[in-house]
């Protein structure tokens, strides 16, 4: 059974605060447009073409839940390099009643220096007790990339959480998308909201999440089949020898493409 409400209900840009319009990231139309975004109680997609704003709204809302910028959960606060926005001063939460035990803020281009920072902890100059042991025992950076995404997915979250994740797919094969499609359901059957920017249309399949689009037009929900990650990658494995014989130049009577 699904909790009646999310952790999350809605996100808010205080336009009146912000310094410029003109500038990044409040210039992205995506932002530009943003006033008020509700939030699935169970699973919150964003899609968009790259630059789209998505990334950029989640790692403002990951930042305003307490998450470093880079990843991991709140009791992290390490800084490889400074990049974020300032988007998230003037982005604002509603919060519903129930609050989380759990929590995590996993994107894909700052894994590598999340993992590094869990190597440096176990090694000494960490107070606590090791945080290896949390995610499989086996070291982060003793996998590959796709092994040490799925070892997190599997190890560290615990359920009753919020739970972030930015391109999570960028690690995974599609067999593994398919079995973080039963994690993530697994998360939500334990009282967990997810939101998640993503490209995959494999993740973009889970039942009775909303889609949010990200354009030039704002930011628009969208049905699972209208998204171009569906269609397009429908129309590519249903006639994928026309559309390579297209992309490549290779019609009959066009020739090889110099």
């Amino acid at each position: 059974m699904l909790p009646s409400s999310g952790f999350l209900r809605a996100l808010r840009l205080e336009r009146e605060g912000v310094p410029d319009f003109e500038k990044y990231p409040f210039a992205i139309p995506a932002i530009r447009e943003l006033e008020r975004l509700e939030l699935h109680r169970a699973v919150t997609f964003f899609v968009g073409e790259n630059g789209s704003g998505k990334s950029t709204l989640l790692e403002a809302l990951a930042v305003r839940c307490g998450f470093n910028p880079e990843g991991g959960s709140k009791n992290f606060r390490f800084d490889t390099r400074a990049s974020h926005s300032e988007l998230f001063r003037h982005l604002r939460i509603e919060k519903g009643v129930r609050h989380p035990s759990d929590g995590y803020f996993l994107r894909a281009e700052s894994f590598y220096n999340l993992a590094t920072e869990i190597e440096n902890l176990d090694q000494g100059y960490g107070l606590g007790p090791p945080i290896g042991p949390a995610y499989g025992g086996e070291g982060l950076h003793e996998q590959s990339h796709g092994q040490s995404f799925f070892s997190l997915l599997t190890n560290r979250l615990h359920g009753d959480g919020v739970y972030l994740f930015d391109e999570p797919e960028a690690a995974l094969s599609p067999q593994r998308q398919m079995s973080a499609l039963t994690l993530i359901d697994d998360l939500v059957q334990r009282g967990s909201q997810l939101v998640i920017a993503t490209h995959s249309p494999i993740l973009l399949a889970y039942p009775e999440a909303v889609i949010y689009e990200f354009s030039d037009a704002g930011i628009r929900p969208i049905a699972y089949t209208d998204t171009e990650h569906y269609r397009v990658t429908r129309d590519f494995l249903n006639r994928h020898e026309k559309m390579l014989a297209i992309l490549l130049g290779r019609l009959p009577g066009l020739g090889a493409k110099e």
